[in-house]
């Protein structure tokens, strides 16, 4: 029986199965094992499935549906830069995150005032991610769907894979928090509805030029009621006296976060192509949902665009670190001064850098005091001010030193 089990175990991590049937697969090999058959409910054929979701919704609704949602997106949503998604798994980093406990029952304390589900937060909160790392407000990625919410009857007891991915579009823009995420769980609850469309259908209703990915990122959101810190759940654990040599999860996409709803707190997964850090897609996340509920609790019109995902370390970093520019200089000179004295000192070397066009210091000091000198022919006075309306260029920097 333990060889049987263990054979078992290898057969469901190379068949094209869900994590759902796995564990009806342990479940089923445990009864048997115990000799207790008779407890086994009746078989739900799979073809009852395929037969549910051929004749649910139509290919045309499909189409309308996804069409509407994904009509004038005309170019990818890539975090980061990432537009590989051929990828065959290798060069991952993986980093695990368990969620803050006094945030995790924040983020539960407000889906449950608003009527939302928890997913729906995780959801909006991966959407800020993607806004912060592509610098768009409208952002698409992929949503991890169960597959069975739409399967008939029984389909929770029916062996095969289920879960599909489609794309899911959420604005990041002026609309207050509370109001985004009431439409980020409308959105989620309309996707349901469409959860067996294939993904190269809903691809296709974009504007999105082929062979460009719509997306290049995605969220799997699953109930983990049994996993611990280390992601270990029920199936793991009834396989707990076999020794494992080697495993892992990937998928093609450079981009993967994963959130195990716990039950009662969140564990946070990302995979990510190096040499991106999954630790810092984590701590992201982690940041998203602080603010989110933040403005939730007490600003809940505040705008969505507001609500930043830099860690307090990494905003230090760029506020204050990246400012840091203080530099004791002169004070009894003027700046126009010690440019002239930079200028004699080291006339060859480069002052401006302006796209391919460059600049030594005795080239820029001759221009400005071209400069300088047609405007005092043209009458001005010291003390006067001159206005300047000039793109950031070498000109610019010529006419601030005249």
């Amino acid at each position: 029986a333990r060889n049987g089990r263990w054979l078992l175990h290898i057969l469901a991590h190379h068949l094209a199965i869900d994590h759902t049937t796995l564990e009806l697969l342990v479940e089923e090999a445990e009864l048997i094992e115990q000799g207790r058959e008779s407890e086994l409910p009746a078989p739900v054929p799979f073809r009852h499935f395929v037969a549910q979701a051929r004749l649910g919704v139509s290919q045309a609704e499909h189409e309308a549906f996804f069409t509407q949602m994904l009509g004038d997106i005309d170019e990818p949503t890539a975090p980061f830069g990432l537009l590989d998604v051929q990828g065959d798994g290798s060069g991952i980093e993986e980093a695990r995150l368990r969620l803050d406990p006094a945030l995790a029952q924040t983020v539960r304390a407000q889906a449950r005032r608003l009527g939302v589900s928890a997913a729906s937060l995780m959801h909006l909160a991966w959407s800020l991610v993607l806004a912060r790392t592509t610098g768009r407000e409208d952002v698409v990625f992929g949503t991890v769907l169960f597959g069975r919410m739409q399967g008939g009857e029984g389909a929770d007891r029916v062996m095969g894979m289920f879960i599909n991915t489609l794309p899911v579009r959420l604005g990041v823009g002026d609309v207050g928090v509370e109001a985004a995420l009431r439409q980020t769980h409308a959105r989620l609850a309309q996707l349901l509805r469409h959860e067996h469309a294939p993904l190269s259908l809903a691809q296709r209703c974009s504007a999105v030029e082929a062979p460009a990915p719509l997306f290049t990122s995605l969220l799997n959101y699953r109930y983990s009621p049994e996993a611990d810190e280390a992601g270990g759940d029920g199936v793991e654990r009834a396989f707990a006296d076999l020794m494992e040599v080697a495993g892992h999860e990937r998928t093609n996409y450079p981009l993967t976060f994963s959130v195990d709803d716990l039950g009662e707190g969140f564990l946070l997964t990302a995979q990510v192509s190096r040499p991106l850090e999954a630790a810092r897609v984590c701590s992201f996340m982690q940041s998203a949902l602080s603010g989110l509920v933040e403005a939730l609790s007490s600003h809940p019109q505040a705008p969505l665009s507001g609500v930043g995902v830099l860690p307090a370390s990494e905003r230090a970093q760029v506020v204050q670190g990246w400012n840091a520019t203080s530099y004791a200089y002169p004070r009894e000179s003027g700046v126009g001064e010690l440019f002239a004295q930079m200028a004699q000192a080291t006339p060859s070397a480069l002052a401006v850098l302006d796209g391919e066009r460059t600049l030594s210091y005795a080239e820029l000091d001759a221009w400005s005091n071209r400069l300088a000198h047609a405007l005092l022919a043209a009458g001005l006075q010291a003390g006067e001010a001159v206005a300047l309306s000039l793109p950031r260029s070498a000109e610019l920097v010529a006419a601030e030193l005249a």
